[in-house]
């Protein structure tokens, strides 16, 4: 049990887009410290969001396809007695972003045969759609927490 909650840090929005989820984007990609390979990855797959939307701002297809893969529920184990229940709780916005980027990461990783920026790029533009990978993994979310409504009352 911690003693108290920790702080949160400032974040710098990045230096193109200005953007503070964009920067978070970035250190999720990140592997090994290696920062400025994660932003030429993140940049060229918007500049791929750009060529194959026909969008000008690549920020406004990226916002859409968060916003369509963010969970609103998810379910958290919760020990009562001897058994443990998947008890469903609302996700905070914040975190919720953070899982969906954390979904667009994983799915592209697991890809094989494309470049990094490529595979990331039909991730985001799936979820822009509203398919792919992310979606269904929300929607199974979903239907976890609606499967286990029984249990709302364990909250904490």
């Amino acid at each position: 049990m911690r003693r108290r909650r920790a702080d949160k840090r400032e974040t710098i929005p990045d230096p193109k887009y200005n953007n503070i989820v964009v920067t978070k984007f970035i250190n999720m990609v990140m592997i090994k410290g290696k920062k400025s390979t994660a932003e030429r990855i993140v940049y060229r797959c918007f500049d791929l969001l750009t060529e194959r939307t026909k969008q000008p701002d690549p920020l406004e297809v990226f916002r859409k396809a968060i916003d369509n893969a963010r969970p609103l529920l998810e379910v958290k184990p919760r020990r009562v007695g001897g058994a443990t229940y998947q008890v469903p709780v609302e996700v905070k916005p914040e975190r919720g972003t953070s899982v969906a980027l954390m979904w667009f990461r994983n799915f592209a990783r697991a890809k094989k045969g494309k470049p990094m920026e490529v595979k990331l790029a039909d991730e985001i533009l799936d979820a822009y759609k509203g398919e792919g990978a992310a979606i269904k993994k929300r929607q199974d979310t979903h239907k976890m927490a609606e499967a286990n409504k029984a249990f709302a009352h364990y909250r904490w």
